[in-house]
Parts: structure tokens; C-alpha cells; sequence
């Protein structure tokens, strides 16, 4: 079997980069597509080809998987479709059903990459671009509707007003998942929601329904002297790994190689990559964290993303955010996630810049590659710094009201020009790209 790419050039705000090179969880979205096929066919697939849009569908020849590249789903959707496929022996092309609570929370909202039709029952649906040609392209498709079969977790006993009196403030964790990766909260849903919330339910439905599962991890309890969810089956570590004896670990969980845990650190269901530092009092809570990243003490992580040689300096507060590689994060920082003043769900940027309802009562904020934010900063929720920018604080510059783009960086006003160079510039702009080492 081949495989063709459709390459989406478009570049994510507020990262200045096509989605295919951004980390989801701690992989690049382009290694998490190698390592899935390799997953799913033992090698990958062979490339036929790559195209610029659907339009060069035509020349696809052979048995062929062809996928958009901003495209992220996990291994049970590719499962689920290619067994369908398989199965109908004919063309076919993943749909999501537009009425899932799952995918009409997560992965439609500031969504463009998706074509809305109805299937033969009169059901509105969502085709995606992922298809399965079992000789060559054809224009008779067979949509294969994936469901997302989701539970709801969260927290079920929260103050009206944090909810906007609409139920509890709970999220949808689905058995299969997609995003088109298109705006800084469709990475946030990925890594986070789908992502960490995911891989919880499917461990906890797993547990429900494996009886001997169930005994081992009582007994892996008892030897290890260990809570159930701290144990060895369910926290995996990585070789070369030190954790301090004061450390409390729930999964599950990942952490990384070479990865350093300092006293008193709390981590509860994160993904953590290689070469990471916690200090002291560190408490991370449903986060991801990218290879290289550096977390003085007391730095707290709540639902948030971030991506890889990123500082969150000691004291600071991140809920529901995504930061991007590179960046620096200054010590007392507070990014919030919530509206005091109008209680409606938050609003973010597509990928044209507009703004619109993403349907969540609480969200954090974005930062870009490539930035230094400055001590003390407060980010209002759904806001974004975008890449190469620099914020020095100061009385007039406390609070983040507003989106900040390179333009407003303080580096062209107090100097450093020379010592801030800017290594992501929007598409439009002709700035030579340049190699250059990680600070």
C-alpha cells in the first residue's frame, strides 16, 4: 500500500508554522502520523506522492491511504476506519457524525477542514480528508462515519457561574478522536482533552471490563507498596529517569528518559518527554510537556501544552494554555482561563484571524515560539503572543487585554535588536530563514 499527503501550507497562529511541524502532546504532528502507520501496517507505508490540494486526488494509483497533514487522529480512528474500509472492499473516506458530543465540542469548532454533508439516513455529517483507495482513485466514495463513542469526566460539582447554569463543567472523552489543527486551541484539544482526558477514559474503561488487569494492578499495589494508580503499570518511566522519594505520581502517566523529579513534585495523568526538569514543589495536572523543557520550583501546569526547550520559570500559573518551543515564560506569571465579566463562552482566532466562539466557559491562552515573557505578566483567556515576540514588564504592560503580535514586541522599542532575531515570520513576509541554536 502507498500512501499520498495533502500538504497544508496554511500557518497556525499564533506559531507561524504549517501544522504538520507543531507538537501535539510531545511529538511533531509529521512524527506522530510515521510512528501511527508504523503502529498500525509494521512499516509505513510507501509515499506515492505528496499534492497541494484534493484536486490531484485523480492521479493517486494503486491500494493507497491518502491524508491531509494538518490532519491529527488517533490510533483507534485509524483502526476503526481501515477495518471498515477494508471490510467494504470499495473507495471510502472517514466522516465523523456532525451530532457526537465530542466532535461537535472539540473538533468542529474553528474548524475549516471539514465537509459537511448528510448520509443515506439523513444524518448531517463531516467528511474528512482521509481516504482508502483499494485500486486507484475513483469518484465513487463510500463515507465510513467513525463514531467517537465519548464519556463524560470532569468535575461534577462546581458553582453555577462557572458553567453558565448549562450542567456540569465536565469534557467529552472519546474511544476515537480527530482534529484539523488549525488555531492554537485545536493543538489544546489534541494534546489535552482528547489526548490526556482520552487515554484516561480508555484506561478506565479497560480496567472496568479486564477482570485479571484488575488483580495485577492490586498486586503490582502490594509489592510495589504503592497507590493503585502510582504503581509501575500504569506511571511509565523512562531509562536514565531520577525521582525524588517525595514525588507523588498518579497515572497514568508518561515520563520521559533522563528526565529529573525533584521533591515534593505532583504530577497527575501527564505526558512528559526526555530531558525535562521539575523542581522543587512543581505540581503538573493533565499537561503535556515537551522534550528539553525546564520547570523551576513551585511552576504549576493545569491542562496546558508545551512544547519542547520552553522555561516556565518558578511561581507561575498556566490553565488551559499552549506554549510553543523555545519560549521563555517569566516567574510569576499568571495566564487565567476564566470571564469575570461576561459570562459567555470564550472566543479565539481561526486561521484567518477572525475570531469566534470556541464553546468553552474556561480557556487559557497561547504563546508562540521563540518568545521571553517577562515576571509577573497577567493573560487574559484567549489571547495569543505571537511567535519571536518580547514582553518586558513594566506598570503600563501588566496585563495582556489583547492579542499581541511581532509588530508590538518590546525588543523593537528598549533595544536587543540585534540579540532577537526573528526565526518565524508569517507567510506573507519575505524574511530569510536563518539556522540557528536553541537558547
Amino acid at each position: 500500500m502507498r500512501r499520498y499527503i495533502i500538504e497544508d501550507t496554511r500557518h497556525v497562529p499564533p506559531f507561524n508554522q504549517p501544522a504538520s511541524l507543531l507538537t501535539i502532546g510531545i511529538k511533531n504532528l509529521k512524527l506522530h502520523h510515521e510512528e501511527m502507520f508504523v503502529r498500525y501496517f509494521k512499516v509505513a507505508p510507501d509515499l506515492g506522492g505528496t499534492f497541494n490540494s484534493r484536486r490531484e486526488l485523480g492521479t493517486v494509483q494503486g491500494p493507497a491511504l491518502v491524508y491531509r497533514d494538518s490532519l491529527w487522529f488517533d490510533d483507534e480512528f485509524l483502526d476503526y476506519f481501515m477495518r471498515a474500509a477494508l471490510k467494504s472492499k470499495q473507495a471510502c473516506r472517514a466522516a465523523i457524525p456532525a451530532d457526537d458530543p465530542a466532535f461537535r465540542t472539540y473538533t468542529l469548532p474553528l474548524a475549516r477542514g471539514f465537509e459537511r454533508t448528510v448520509d443515506a439516513s439523513g444524518r448531517e455529517i463531516c467528511l474528512a480528508d482521509l481516504w482508502y483507495f483499494p485500486a486507484g482513485y475513483t469518484n465513487d466514495v463510500l463515507p465510513i462515519v467513525i463514531p467517537g463513542d465519548a464519556e463524560e469526566m470532569g468535575f461534577y460539582s462546581v458553582p453555577d457561574f462557572m458553567t453558565m447554569e448549562q450542567g456540569d463543567l465536565t469534557h467529552y472523552a472519546p474511544l476515537r478522536a480527530i482534529v484539523s489543527i488549525e488555531s492554537w486551541v485545536h493543538v489544546y484539544f489534541a494534546s489535552i482533552i482528547y489526548g490526556l482526558f482520552g487515554r484516561g477514559s480508555r484506561f478506565d474503561r479497560y480496567v472496568k471490563g479486564h477482570n485479571l488487569f484488575t488483580l495485577n494492578l492490586l498486586w503490582k499495589a502490594v509489592i510495589e507498596q504503592r497507590q493503585l494508580l502510582s504503581t509501575s503499570a500504569v506511571v511509565k518511566v523512562g531509562k536514565g529517569t531520577t525521582i525524588h522519594p517525595t514525588a507523588v505520581i498518579t497515572g497514568p502517566a508518561y515520563i520521559g528518559e533522563n528526565c529529573s523529579i525533584g521533591p515534593g513534585v505532583f504530577i497527575d495523568n501527564c505526558t512528559i518527554g526526555d530531558n525535562v526538569t521539575l523542581d522543587d514543589g512543581c505540581v503538573m495536572m493533565m499537561s503535556s510537556i515537551g522534550n528539553g523543557c525546564f520547570m523551576p520550583f513551585r511552576a504549576s501546569l493545569y491542562l496546558t501544552a508545551v512544547m519542547e526547550n520552553t522555561i516556565v520559570a518558578q511561581n507561575t500559573c498556566l490553565q488551559m494554555c499552549v506554549i510553543g518551543r523555545n519560549s521563555f515564560v517569566g516567574a510569576g506569571s499568571t495566564f487565567t482561563d476564566f470571564n469575570l465579566l461576561e459570562q459567555r463562552p470564550i472566543r479565539a482566532a481561526n486561521i484567518d484571524g477572525e475570531l469566534e466562539e470556541v464553546g468553552q466557559v474556561v480557556l487559557g491562552s497561547a504563546v508562540g515560539h521563540n518568545c521571553r515573557i517577562g515576571a509577573g505578566m497577567v493573560m487574559f483567556p484567549g489571547r495569543m503572543i505571537e511567535s519571536d515576540v518580547v514582553m518586558v514588564a513594566s506598570p503600563q504592560r501588566r496585563v495582556i487585554s489583547r492579542s499581541v503580535t511581532f509588530e508590538e514586541s518590546d525588543h523593537h522599542f528598549v533595544g536587543g535588536k540585534t540579540t532577537h532575531k526573528r526565526h518565524y515570520p508569517r507567510p506573507d513576509e519575505k524574511t530569510r530563514e536563518e539556522e540557528w541554536d536553541s537558547w
